[in-house]
């Protein structure tokens, strides 16, 4: 009987694509539930993304956010379809496509480079342990996105989302405007339902930033619950993967997938990675919620639709405490940068120490290759914080030593610790950043203001959530408590994400699909 209906399903799957292509808040337990149904399958699901892509993302609006695409997306699609028969949904992830930030490594013919001409050849033998993850739980990896050249730590002036690979990724809201980054791909293709879900990694923002201003969820976890292994890093004391997606449903469905204990990553933690439960429609009822004064003040319209979504988290059932600050604020920021340059040396070396031999093999090798290939690869600007890095010493360093204590001193135990203890608080909250400003190749990005350093720094979980419009540019509220708050944040997000509903389709979107 289920491949009766599997038969039909595929010759009628021009009504699944319409309304694919209608509803694109369609999120992973409503697919789950067409395949169930017979009216879905996989391999229907990833050609409706795979022409959507081309539409879309090649053609069209050329919002040059997928950079790469898997040429084994529609093989693995058919076997899943062929396991579903046999056994049912084999995972939370079963038969979902996934897009990848472009430094992750995965096996699926698909070069790793950072967004990079230096790492253009460079494919990995393995999957990451994340990827493992992924495709344990049934994902297919459809493509990967562009991103800001190594993750926005190459020079001062960078534009975000632009790449020697791969170009200027546009935000789909408006084209002029910046996409943020690092992970601009995955928060620009997610936006214009490229795919279902994306990762992305963060630093300092580059998962909040980008989801925020394309106005969709993101999610930083707690440093550790997500292994590193396997993406190319910028510091260990901070880095970390995390989901992007339309709903906070399914960034949380990713999030339960790629949590995992990876034994070889220092900083790994055993986590329970069962989240779902924690998606409650009353999840901000008694909470007591602090809200950071001083990461607000940089953009008057974002500051407006904050006052407008502390009304909502009070109607919900929330306590607000109000005008609290980070005292810490404006001493951790070159604590953190000093540390980023210590690790990015370091890390990278210890990366490309395992790549193939006709790869750059240090970040030394990367800086030549930039000289060399100056005309491509810094035609707008160039790669001082890569020099920056390159003459730091060893990681047994005073100054990198005292730096890291500094930077984690001020952001947990004086920083986010600190205001939850003292005012007996569940989580803290501030506008994510203001809306997109105007892509600027010649003097690089145009930020005013974000909330991610504090939870960056301590390596504590940062969720953003859509918070309303600036205009037609989408604006965020984030969430952030202590390490291993996610189901806090979790019921905090998915419950004003539920009462307000502010994620919507850009306008660009709209237009040139009908």
């Amino acid at each position: 009987m289920r491949e009766l209906i599997l038969c039909l399903a595929l010759i009628f799957s021009c009504f699944s694509f319409a309304d694919i292509g209608e509803n694109t808040n369609s999120n992973i337990r409503e697919i789950h539930k067409k395949f169930t149904d017979g009216t879905l399958n996989s391999e229907q699901l990833v050609s409706f993304y795979l022409k959507r892509i081309e539409q879309l993302d090649r053609n069209g609006l050329k919002l040059n956010s997928v950079s790469q695409l898997n040429p084994h997306a529609l093989e693995q699609a058919k076997a899943l379809d062929k396991r579903f028969v046999k056994e049912g949904l084999t995972g939370p992830l079963h038969g979902i496509p996934v897009l990848l930030k472009d430094n992750i490594d995965t096996v699926d013919d698909m070069s790793n480079s950072a967004g990079s001409l230096a790492l253009a050849k460079h494919f990995p033998k393995d999957d990451a342990f994340l990827v493992k993850r992924l495709k344990a739980a049934g994902a297919i990896i459809i493509g990967k996105t562009n991103l800001s050249e190594w993750a926005n730590f190459r020079s001062t002036a960078s534009s975000s989302g632009w790449s020697s690979m791969y170009g200027q990724t546009k935000n789909p809201h408006d084209l002029t405007r910046s996409p943020c980054g690092s992970s601009s791909g995955s928060g620009a293709a997610i936006a214009a339902n490229l795919a279902v879900i994306a990762v992305g990694t963060e630093t300092d923002g580059s998962v909040t930033c980008p989801s925020a201003v394309n106005g969709i969820i993101g999610i930083k976890p707690t440093l550790g619950t997500v292994s590193r292994d396997g993406i190319i890093p910028i510091a260990h004391s901070q880095d970390t993967a995390g989901p992007m997606a339309r709903t906070v449903t399914d960034a949380v469905i990713l999030l339960s997938a790629s949590i995992g204990y990876d034994s070889e990553d220092p900083s790994a933690i055993k986590t329970n990675s069962k989240l779902i439960e924690h998606l409650k429609l009353d999840g901000l009822k008694g909470k007591r919620i602090g809200v950071v004064r001083n990461l607000t003040g940089y953009h008057n319209a974002t500051d407006q639709v904050f006052e407008q979504a502390l009304t909502t988290l009070k109607q919900q059932g929330a306590t607000i405490v109000d005008d609290l600050a980070f005292s810490e604020k404006d001493n951790w920021g070159g604590a953190e940068f000093e540390v980023l340059l210590f690790e990015f040396k370091h890390g990278l070396n210890q990366y490309l120490a395992d790549t193939d031999s006709s790869l750059p093999k240090t970040l030394s090798d990367v800086i030549a290759f930039n000289k060399q290939h100056a005309d491509k690869v810094m035609p707008y600007f160039k790669q001082e914080i890569m020099l920056m890095a390159q003459s730091k010493g060893s990681l047994t360093s005073d100054s990198y030593l005292n730096s890291l204590k500094k930077a984690k001193a001020a952001a947990q135990q004086q920083g986010i610790d600190k205001l939850l203890a003292d005012n007996k608080l569940d989580l803290l909250i501030a506008p994510t950043t203001g809306p997109a400003w105007k892509i600027d190749k010649i003097t690089g990005d145009h930020y005013l203001g974000a909330a991610s350093s504090a939870a960056a720094i301590a390596g504590y979980p940062h969720i953003t959530v859509p918070m309303g419009f600036v205009h037609h540019l989408p604006v965020g509220l984030s969430f952030f408590a202590g390490k291993l708050s996610e189901p806090t944040l979790i019921e905090a997000a998915f419950a004003f994400e539920q009462a307000t509903l502010q994620r919507k389709t850009p306008k660009a979107i709209k237009t040139e699909m009908h």
